[in-house]
C-alpha cells in the first residue's frame, strides 16, 4: 500500500515519523489521556530533544516510537514503513537493525566487563566474537573508556556505566537512537559530560537521536527541541527556555 513517504527521495525521508498517536490509561474509575494526536518527524543526522516534566508523556512517546508499546491509535513509520501493524517478530527485527535504546538506568550485565557488555549484543546480531570485541573496543575508546574495558559495572562510576550503555546502544549501527532520560541519575556536572559524549558519538557515527530529558540545560546541544503539551508534540524555541523552564 502506498503511503505519504513513497514519493520522497530516501535522503529526505524521515527516519522516524509518528502520526496522530493516542495513548490512554485507566486511572481509578476514569481515563488518563497521555498522548492525544501526537505527531513527530526525526530526519537523518538530527539530535532532537524532547523536554518536559515527569508524567508529561515523553516516555510513552518514546516507547511507542521504539515499537516497544502499542498505542491506542496512530501510526509509526520507520524509514517510511508503517510498523505498528507488523507482527512481533518483524517489529523485533526492525528494532534490532534500526533502533538503539538508552534508558535512565544503564541495565548493564553486572557480571560482565564493559567490553563484553558492548560486544554481546553484536554477537547476538550475528557478528563474530573477534569483530564484536574490536568494535566494542573502538566505541568504548571513543567514549573515553579505554582504561575501563576490563572493568565490571561495580568497578565503574555512574557516568562511566552510562557511557558503556550508550556505546552498547550504538554498537549495532542503528540509524536512530532513542534515549529516555539518559542522564537522569547523574549529578549535573557528570550529566553534561555524559551527554556531550552521547552527542559526539552519535554525530561521529551518523546516528539520528531523539532524547527525552527534564534537564533543560542540555537543550543547548540539540538541533531542535520539542515538548509534549496536552498530549501533543509542539516545538519549543530555545530562547523560550529560561532557568530550566519552558516559558
Amino acid at each position: 500500500m502506498n503511503n505519504q513517504f513513497d514519493h520522497m527521495p530516501e535522503a529526505k525521508r524521515p527516519i522516524l515519523s509518528v502520526r496522530n498517536l493516542h495513548r490512554h490509561y485507566k486511572s481509578g474509575e476514569g481515563t488518563l489521556t497521555v498522548l492525544n494526536g501526537a505527531d513527530i518527524d526525526i530526519y537523518p543526522g538530527e539530535m532532537v530533544g524532547l523536554v518536559g516534566p515527569s508524567g508529561s508523556g515523553k516516555s510513552t512517546l518514546l516507547h511507542a516510537a521504539g515499537l516497544l508499546e502499542q498505542p491506542d491509535a496512530g501510526k509509526v513509520y520507520i524509514n517510511g514503513r508503517e510498523c505498528l501493524k507488523l507482527n512481533d517478530a518483524t517489529r523485533t527485527s526492525i528494532r534490532r537493525q534500526t533502533i538503539g535504546m538508552v534508558y535512565q538506568f544503564h541495565h548493564l550485565l553486572k557480571e560482565f566487563t564493559a567490553l563484553d557488555n558492548v560486544a554481546i549484543p553484536q554477537m547476538i546480531a550475528g557478528k563474530s566474537q573477534t569483530k564484536a570485541r574490536a568494535e566494542a573496543d573502538r566505541l568504548l575508546s571513543l567514549m573515553g573508556l579505554a582504561e575501563r574495558l576490563d572493568h565490571t559495572p561495580s568497578q565503574m562510576s555512574g557516568g562511566e556505566q552510562q557511557r558503556v550503555a550508550i556505546a552498547r546502544a550504538i554498537a549495532n549501527k542503528p540509524q536512530l537512537l532513542l534515549a529516555d532520560e539518559p542522564t537522569g541519575n547523574l549529578d549535573p556536572a557528570t550529566s553534561t559530560r555524559v551527554f556531550q559524549s552521547l552527542l559526539d558519538l552519535t554525530r561521529r557515527e551518523g546516528v539520528s537521536a531523539l532524547v527525552a530529558t527534564h534537564n533543560m540545560e542540555l537543550t543547548r546541544f540539540m538541533d531542535r527541541v520539542l515538548t509534549v503539551r496536552n498530549g501533543q508534540v509542539v516545538a519549543v524555541a530555545k530562547n523560550a527556555i529560561q532557568g530550566g523552564i519552558v516559558v
